[in-house]
């Protein structure tokens, strides 16, 4: 008896007919390189593993008209021959496996006997013999490819191995097919916290994992590309939110420094829980460096700015009182003041009037980067007059009254 199995996934044939499951998200260049290279290897890659039935019972569906080229079918084994295998597909005739689908498909093959219920994909239907030409690969492809869709929609969560790592995250096989996990889609604790993010370094922490089974969940599933893209934040979400929810905005709260980095520090606040502290959060004055205020392992105190999608920001200066309130008692716009300088970016320079509180000079004063820095050096003292104050939005603009 022939039963004809829902074509979810059109594997090789039509674009149009190729389903696509997947969660958008945002990768660096490198991590987008090697979900690509993961990709290539997954569209060349030979399946020989034998079909699940779990999976085939899903997709069993009746059908009227005879079968056509891409279906996925599945009925008794007629014979076995050398090279040759036949397959009952009855009403509409018999199925062969023979040639290159007999030699890709031989180990599993050698596990089947005559009687034996398998699935197959039809790949040509123009056999001189009348025959349907069948595919166990490429069946037990679109089975795997279905089963990924599945697990996107259910969120079902996958204890996988770590196979290797590349300088944009890990590699995950999974049913026989190679996905990609990048770095960015790692939980906080395995998250590489590298902070000059040199990618040799980043590469040996990630290389740390390897071996490891990681709680993941699949977000991209694309079996035209071969594409199968894994998140490890997705598993951990409702761990997290309970964990989360003990904590709101307003509370002060002790750490550990876990990681320092060029964007910021992360804070250990307890097991499975890390925070960030922004750079812009570390103090009120200017911060070029978060590694010369803090080092890992030490013991802070942060308060909670935000918590949101599971996820918490921190800040060290708002321990510590705004000197933007005391200077809105102090300054007002075209009050002559004098400032060193501090830092010199493409818009000017920076000129902090007292700590924490700093207005930038106007590149457009100078006529050029060149003639600014001519005229004004990296921490010497000068005369200007405020002529934008805004201590609410932390703003403040001054002009330059010495010789230029």
């Amino acid at each position: 008896m022939f039963k004809k199995i829902k074509d979810t996934f059109a594997g090789k044939g039509d674009a149009k007919d190729t389903k696509i499951t997947k969660t958008q998200i945002e990768m660096t260049d490198d991590e987008s390189r090697e979900a690509k290279l993961v990709a290539k290897k997954n569209e060349a890659m030979i399946m020989t593993d034998a079909q699940k039935s779990t999976v085939m019972g899903k997709l069993v569906g009746s059908m009227k008209n005879p079968p056509q080229i891409g279906d996925l079918v599945e009925g008794p084994v007629l014979a076995i021959e050398k090279s040759s295998i036949y397959v009952d597909l009855a009403p509409f005739g018999t199925g062969i496996i023979y040639g290159r689908e007999f030699i890709v498909a031989r180990d599993v093959i050698k596990k089947i006997n005559i009687g034996d219920t398998i699935a197959a994909k039809i790949v040509d239907n123009t056999h001189p013999e009348g025959y349907y030409e069948l595919s166990l690969k490429e069946a037990r492809q679109a089975l795997i490819w279905s089963e990924a869709e599945s697990a996107i929609k259910e969120k079902k969560v996958l204890e996988i191995l770590v196979k290797e790592a590349n300088k944009g995250g890990l590699l995950m096989e999974w049913q026989g097919i190679v996905g990609f996990l990048p770095a960015s889609q790692l939980k906080g604790e395995h998250y590489p916290k590298v902070g000059d993010g040199d990618k040799d370094k980043i590469l040996d922490e990630l290389k740390k994992l390897v071996g490891q089974r990681l709680s993941v969940s699949i977000i991209t599933a694309d079996p035209k590309e071969g594409k199968l893209i894994f998140s490890e934040k997705g598993g951990e979400s409702k761990e997290k939110e309970k964990i989360v929810s003990k904590y709101e905005v307003g509370d002060e709260v002790d750490g550990t420094v876990t990681g320092v980095v060029d964007f910021g520090i992360f804070i250990k606040l307890e097991e499975g829980l890390e925070g960030l502290v922004h750079i812009s959060e570390i103090d009120w004055g200017l911060v070029e460096d978060p590694k010369s205020f803090v080092k890992v392992g030490q013991k802070i105190r942060v308060k909670i700015i935000e918590v949101k999608e599971g996820k918490i920001s921190l800040s060290i200066k708002q321990l510590r009182p705004n000197p933007w309130t005391e200077a809105s008692k102090k300054y007002k716009k075209d009050m002559p003041v004098t400032g060193v300088i501090i830092k010199f970016n493409k818009h000017g320079a920076l000129a902090s009037i007292e700590e924490g509180v700093a207005g930038l000079v106007h590149v457009s004063e100078f006529g050029g980067e060149d003639k600014l820095r001519k005229a004004l050096e990296l921490g010497k003292t000068y005369p200007f007059k405020i002529t934008v104050f805004d201590p609410k939005e932390q703003k403040m603009a001054l002009a330059y009254m010495g010789a230029k």
